[in-house]
């Protein structure tokens, strides 16, 4: 697979080891030392992943995260030195996919970046002769591409935890799962004991959905048990 990824790091050292490592891998790697010169980046160059520090001078990395998801789905890769759990779940708020403390073990990095790379190559390929779509209320959701779709086909692209959590509500409808039974089916990340991710993608989707978080009807907080997915999801061609 032909990757591009954009390296986001003002440390030179970390930069030009990182770079190294992708190229040996056969990325092709660019590189940008602040936010700004990572916009005029990938305003130049088609990237498919962002590998991008939370520290930078001058604008941080979660308001280049938030502006990135605002536009594309190009897989973001959010790195820090600060074992930080508020940090992380601020981060995946912005949009972020994937999250990763310094130091690092280089082939888990790897493994990471190979995993969203095929998510988004997959979700920009176009649709599939005959795809696969499940439809609840007024949305149908595209399985190959992991697109929701509206009324009037317009596409709204989930990140990688957005989509595996919808499709675990999508297969227990009426049932309530407890935030561990949701984070287990969750799969390529490593959770704290005292993870608030669940309830960060939750509020995701129902922003998507446009499913009120003072007054839901789609996903039904069960105070002290979990979350409840109403609608039954059907196929439809």
């Amino acid at each position: 697979m032909d990757i591009s990824i954009l390296i986001v790091e003002d440390d030179d050292i970390t930069r030009d080891c990182l770079a190294d490592y992708f190229r040996q891998e056969q990325y092709r790697v660019h590189c940008a030392a602040s936010a700004e010169e990572a916009e005029q980046r990938l305003a130049q160059e088609s990237i498919d992943l962002v590998l991008l520090d939370i520290r930078l001078p001058g604008k941080d990395g979660l308001t280049l995260t938030r502006e990135i998801r605002a536009t594309s789905d190009t897989g973001i890769i959010l790195v820090t030195s600060r074992q930080d759990e508020i940090e992380r779940i601020i981060g995946l708020e912005c949009g972020a996919d994937e999250y990763v403390s310094k130091p690092f073990n280089p082939r888990e990095l790897l493994a990471r970046a190979k995993n969203l790379a095929r998510r988004v190559r997959t979700a920009g390929t176009g649709a599939r002769a005959v795809p696969s779509l499940r439809r609840f209320d007024d949305w149908r959701i595209d399985l190959d591409r992991r697109l929701l779709l509206d009324l009037n086909d317009e596409a709204t692209p989930f990140t990688q935890g957005e989509y595996q959590l919808l499709c675990a509500f999508m297969n227990h409808s009426g049932q309530t799962l407890s935030r561990d039974q949701l984070l287990d089916r969750i799969k390529n990340r490593e959770w704290a004991p005292n993870d608030r991710t669940v309830d960060v993608l939750v509020g995701r989707l129902r922003r998507k959905l446009g499913d009120d978080p003072a007054s839901p009807r789609i996903i039904l907080t069960v105070h002290g048990a979990g979350y409840v997915f109403t609608p039954r999801a059907v196929p439809c061609c």
